[in-house]
C-alpha cells in the first residue's frame, strides 16, 4: 500500500547527505507514526533528480490498511513540513506497509507472525515452522509436529510463508494447548 504526496518547493543551493537526512530525520518520523498508532520499521531518503524521495515502511500489531496509511502519510507530512531546516526542498513522500517477503527480525515481528507458517535458517539447518508464543528473547516454533523454543541469536534468517489454506488446525490445537499451559 502507498500513499503518494510532493512537497513542490524548492530551495536552490541546498543538498544534503540523503543518509544523513534520513538519520536526522527518523525520530520525528517515528514520533508521527506513533502519533498515528503504528510503529516505524524503517525510513529510507533517496535522491529523485532536483527532489528526494522520502519512503517510510510503517506496521501496526493488527497490520495496516489503505485509509490508515493515508492518515499516518498526512501525520508524517505536516511533521516534515513543519522541519524545513532538515529536508529543505522539494520532495515526495511514500508511505508503505511492509511485504510479506520482510525478514523477521524483532520480537514484535515474530509476535505479529503468531500461526503463521515461517522459514527459517539457523547455523547448521534450514526449516519450516509455524509460529507459536513469542517473547523478547525467543520463540515457540511447531517443528514437524514437535514444539521447539528457538532464540532470536540463533535465527539467521526467517520469512512468512504464504499459504493458500487454511492452516491445519492440529497444529493450531497443539500452539493453542503449550500457550495455555503456561
Amino acid at each position: 500500500m502507498n500513499v503518494h504526496k510532493s512537497k513542490e518547493q524548492q530551495v536552490p543551493g541546498q543538498r544534503q547527505s540523503t543518509g544523513d537526512v534520513g538519520e536526522r530525520l527518523e525520530p520525528l518520523v517515528a514520533a508521527a507514526v506513533a502519533r498515528a498508532g503504528f510503529e516505524l520499521e524503517q525510513v529510507q531518503v533517496q535522491q529523485a533528480g532536483r527532489t528526494r524521495l522520502v519512503k517510510i515502511v510503517v506496521d501496526g500489531d493488527d497490520g495496516i490498511g489503505l485509509d490508515e496509511v493515508a492518515d499516518v502519510s498526512r501525520i508524517v507530512s505536516e511533521a516534515l513540513d513543519s522541519q524545513d531546516d532538515v529536508l529543505a526542498g522539494a520532495y515526495t513522500l511514500e508511505v508503505t506497509s511492509p511485504g510479506l517477503d520482510r525478514p523477521l527480525t524483532k520480537p514484535r515481528h515474530w509476535r505479529r507472525a503468531r500461526l503463521r507458517k515461517v522459514a527459517v535458517r539457523c547455523a547448521d539447518e534450514k526449516f519450516t515452522a509455524r509460529v507459536g508464543q513469542a517473547d523478547d528473547t525467543g520463540v515457540e516454533l511447531l517443528v514437524d509436529g514437535e514444539l521447539r523454543r528457538v532464540g532470536y541469536t540463533e535465527i539467521e534468517h526467517a520469512v512468512i510463508e504464504v499459504e493458500f489454506k487454511e492452516p491445519p488446525a492440529a497444529e493450531i490445537a497443539k500452539l493453542a494447548h503449550e500457550e495455555g499451559s503456561r
